[in-house]
């Protein structure tokens, strides 16, 4: 799976994906004896004329014997890796899967469901304590009080449910009507030293992510590569991703490219506009300050959405643990956030980070 979304391109996510998985990975559970137990056993073996009792037996070279792999088989029948398409609402439902059993852990946590290893334990100690010959007054009060725990335990096992209707998010994003049914998402990323391949890594998982769920709202997609350094270039997507260049950070040269290519071909009385922004948070001094003009006044009028994230390592999360904390540039947008309910900010620096920006991104605003 990590493969194949790191191979993929922005929209292809949106498409049936072949998902590849080890014939290994295939294998059923079995119930065997332990042939190490003890006890008496019964073999019935074929017979053969190439072996006698005490030889050795080699094994087969690697691609016989049936065995799966890029060598072929010359006797017997392979087995090949086995393959799956996931279509972009299974990919969809994956993800609420996660998010139901997550909200399912943090239910049965908070409200203290007793886990079954901690009833069993209550049960074995009960179980050795009656077996138990001559039981002392201790014993017999320590035997009542067992019972009355694992009748408490068991009941509250049965009212707390291990997944409730609560947790479930099949259903977790709310429609809302919209003029159009096309959509145009713009993603902006700084390309200079500073973002490696990680953090060029973590942008494509989060600008896929988003085209995923425009997908689902819009019949029309189109999306709009900006990448910029101290200028700012509309390019194509292996541009935007794989191509090095060099020179200083002007984060407000991405955000007049997008104006420029809007007004030129995505007039927002045909189309939606969404915005996607991915950054380490520097940028030249002052250029902050002329991000949130432009925020202000010309782009946060037209977008429907507009969400920035900003790629930190860990050690930077721990530092910056405060959302109030941060670069200038991560300042300057949180006052935007607070004039404009359709502008996020997040910082991540995992891919289990991304998802939760979405939830927020998504959300029923409290004015809808």
């Amino acid at each position: 799976m990590q493969k194949s979304l790191k191979d993929a391109g922005v929209a292809d996510i949106g498409k049936g994906r072949k998902i590849r998985i080890s014939a290994k990975g295939t294998g059923e559970p079995r119930f065997r004896l332990d042939p190490k137990a003890g006890g008496e056993q019964e073999f019935v073996l074929p017979g053969n004329k190439e072996f006698t009792p005490g030889d050795e037996i080699k094994k087969p070279p690697r691609g016989e014997g049936g065995a799966g792999g890029k060598q072929a088989s010359d006797s017997g029948d392979g087995e090949d890796a086995f393959e799956f398409t996931m279509t972009q609402d299974e990919v969809l439902d994956l993800f609420n899967l996660l998010r139901t059993m997550r909200n399912s852990f943090g239910r049965r946590l908070a409200l203290r469901r007793p886990r079954l290893s901690e009833l069993e334990a209550l049960q074995a100690e009960l179980a050795r304590l009656e077996e138990q010959e001559p039981q002392s007054d201790e014993t017999r009060d320590r035997i009542a009080a067992l019972k009355a725990e694992i009748a408490q335990a068991e009941a509250k096992r049965k009212w707390i449910a291990f997944v409730d209707p609560i947790d479930v998010r099949f259903n977790s994003f709310t429609e809302q009507p919209v003029p159009t049914s096309q959509a145009v998402m713009f993603c902006l990323m700084d390309v200079s030293g500073s973002m490696g391949e990680r953090e060029k890594d973590l942008a494509k998982r989060f600008y896929m992510l988003l085209h995923l769920f425009l997908k689902r709202r819009y019949k029309k997609v189109d999306v709009v590569f900006v990448r910029h350094t101290h200028d700012a270039q509309e390019v194509d997507e292996q541009e935007f991703f794989y191509s090095r260049q060099s020179g200083g950070t002007i984060v407000s040269t991405a955000l007049e490219k997008m104006l420029e290519i809007q007004k030129d071909r995505y007039v927002t009385a045909d189309w939606n506009i969404y915005a996607a922004q991915a950054s380490d948070g520097y940028t030249q001094s002052g250029d902050a300050q002329r991000c949130v003009e432009l925020l202000n006044s010309a782009i946060m009028p037209l977008c429907q959405y507009y969400a920035y994230i900003e790629i930190l390592d860990e050690r930077e999360m721990e530092v910056f643990a405060s959302e109030d904390s941060g670069a200038e540039l991560w300042r300057a947008y949180r006052t935007v956030a607070e004039e404009w309910s359709n502008f996020v900010t997040k910082r991540i620096s995992r891919p289990a980070d991304i998802f939760p920006v979405f939830h927020e991104l998504f959300k029923k605003s409290d004015a809808g």
